[in-house]
């Protein structure tokens, strides 16, 4: 098939894995990563689903005016360099450097336990969240899912943590969502009142964890015990992916006003153009939103989640 040409000139074009049949918008740790920070800084981007690695093997990567960049943290690097926007500007030094060392621990330990409860304990359901058509589509995904296993194990094994047991690891993964959890607190993000860089580095991990994997232990641990990361993790998805809903999405975040509203959710579209601070809906009309609210008007401040209601809730069921 002739490849379809892409202009970049002065638009953001994402390279990423194409939408799985959940939902949710990527299974990749980082491609969710990267369209979630481009939310964030407000910055137009086109997603293109080719399935095509970067030069260096890499996924997500972009092309912006025929430069193309890959691996997150020089795509961020380079965005703020040409665009000007910085997430962490209201940052100090000392909290510029807990926010590095808190991406480093999610990005170069925590995903690997991810990857091994996706990709190798949990397979059988990841293989039914792959997208993929056509005549052959469930033996390809069949070969495309054990491909990736035992690339996962194998790099894992190279990583060092695959050389562990499987109990020794999640257990690694327990202390790291632990951390976090003790990190956030009852603060709205990562580091504070305001969204930073490393709010959408967590935010594409634990996202895997919220709604890709369930009935496996991180579900169960962040559903629970570790309640404050699923908060923060609704919070940051209702301002950020007004569209994405999810089918198991709990009353207990909308008002009686908003219980009929909230069924009318579109699924998650893959637009041409996207921009935050102007979304249109199915007729074309312009939906003003504000910073602090998603696209239907409720308000998304954490007095909104009430933990003792949740308890109860929990208790109910």
């Amino acid at each position: 098939r002739k490849e379809q040409e892409l202009d970049s000139k002065d638009a953001i074009i994402l390279h990423q894995f194409s939408r799985p049949t959940n939902g949710v918008p990527s299974l990749s740790p980082f491609c969710l990563k990267m369209e979630t920070y481009l939310r964030m800084a407000d910055l137009p981007y086109q997603n293109y689903f080719d399935g095509k690695l970067s030069p260096q093997g890499k996924m997500p990567w972009i092309e912006y005016n025929h430069k193309k960049v890959s691996g997150t943290e020089f795509i961020i690097d380079f965005l703020e360099e040409k665009l000007g926007v910085n997430l962490n500007k209201h940052l100090g030094p000392h909290e510029r450097a807990v926010s590095r060392a808190v991406t480093k621990m999610v990005e170069e330990h925590f995903y690997w336990t991810l990857a091994y409860c996706q990709w190798v304990e949990n397979l059988h359901e990841t293989q039914k969240m792959v997208s993929l058509f056509g005549p052959f589509s469930d033996l390809l995904k069949w070969i495309l899912c054990h491909l990736t296993k035992g690339i996962v194990k194998r790099e894992m094994y190279g990583h060092g943590i695959g050389r562990f047991s499987e109990e020794e690891m999640y257990t690694l993964m327990e202390k790291d969502m632990r951390t976090l959890a003790g990190l956030l607190g009852d603060k709205k993000y990562i580091m504070g009142p305001n969204v930073s860089t490393v709010d959408a580095t967590v935010f594409g991990h634990l996202a895997q964890a919220m709604w890709t994997l369930p009935g496996t232990r991180p579900e169960r641990l962040i559903k629970g015990e570790l309640i404050n990361l699923a908060m923060y993790c609704e919070r940051i998805r209702r301002k950020f992916w007004p569209e994405w809903h999810h089918d198991d999405d709990n009353t207990l975040y909308e008002s009686e006003e908003s219980s009929e509203a909230s069924k009318t959710y579109s699924p998650l579209q893959d637009f041409s153009f996207y921009s935050r601070t102007e979304t249109f809906d199915e007729e074309g009309n312009s939906i003003s939103q504000t910073p602090d609210t998603d696209y239907t008007g409720h308000s998304l401040f954490d007095s909104d989640v009430d933990m003792d209601d949740y308890r109860d809730h929990e208790q109910c069921k």
